[in-house]
């Protein structure tokens, strides 16, 4: 068996993708410095199952090289796969709903699945792509710009209260609405389907998890 240092390839991934450590941390749901100490100070020993298969999809490469351990002859076949994968960005779909009509529970945001994005596109979109997360969108609130089902890509990396399509946080519910900002010490939640009415709440009752940046459903 052929011994790798799995902090030296997360490293050398970091820097061929060109993203931070701290960016990688937030990817896994970790605290901001999570990464650094693990390849500066060896803790955590090793990454738990769900981070290493987290970062394996968003590099498009073999788990084991994050583990640290690797049969021999599969330390070129994860080389291959990495260049084949190297223009490819894997981002993660979270296991839950943004609703676009009354509101869904938001339960516990863990990754069940990828979609495949080119990373030329999305810096031609000027997205990082450690900030980026896919959800589905539940009902028709936002018809006919979002539809039941679709699958939407939502920068995580844009929290601020502003104009435009995010993804919110309102008590225990997600929900996808055109925020706007118009109003002193108000925010309107306004849906695109006009037999929603609009919710108007303060500032500090709205979480902005992301804005919506791109959309893809069926037909």
């Amino acid at each position: 068996m052929e011994a790798t240092d799995p902090r030296a390839n997360l490293l050398r991934l970091a820097d061929e993708r060109g993203v931070s450590l701290s960016s990688l941390s937030a990817l896994i749901g970790r605290n901001a410095s999570y990464l650094q100490q693990f390849v500066r100070k060896g803790s955590p020993r090793k990454l738990e199952e769900g981070d290493r298969l987290t970062l394996a999809r968003f590099f498009g490469v073999a788990e084991s090289l994050l583990l640290g351990e690797m049969r021999g002859g599969e330390k070129e076949k994860s080389s291959i796969s990495s260049r084949v994968a190297g223009n490819w960005v894997d981002v993660p779909r979270l296991a839950l709903d943004a609703s676009a009509g009354p509101g869904a529970f938001a339960g516990a945001e863990q990754p069940f699945g990828a979609l495949r994005f080119s990373g030329d596109w999305l810096r031609g979109m000027g997205l990082n792509p450690a900030r980026l997360t896919t959800i589905a969108v539940a009902g028709d609130s936002m018809h006919p710009t979002l539809n039941d089902g679709d699958e939407i890509l939502v920068d995580q990396s844009r929290q601020a209260l502003r104009d435009g399509i995010h993804v919110v946080r309102v008590g225990d519910s997600l929900l996808v609405k055109r925020l706007d900002t118009a109003l002193p010490g108000r925010v309107r939640l306004k849906s695109d389907n006009t037999a929603y009415d609009p919710i108007d709440l303060a500032p500090e009752d709205v979480t902005v998890i992301g804005r919506v940046v791109w959309k893809g459903g069926r037909l």
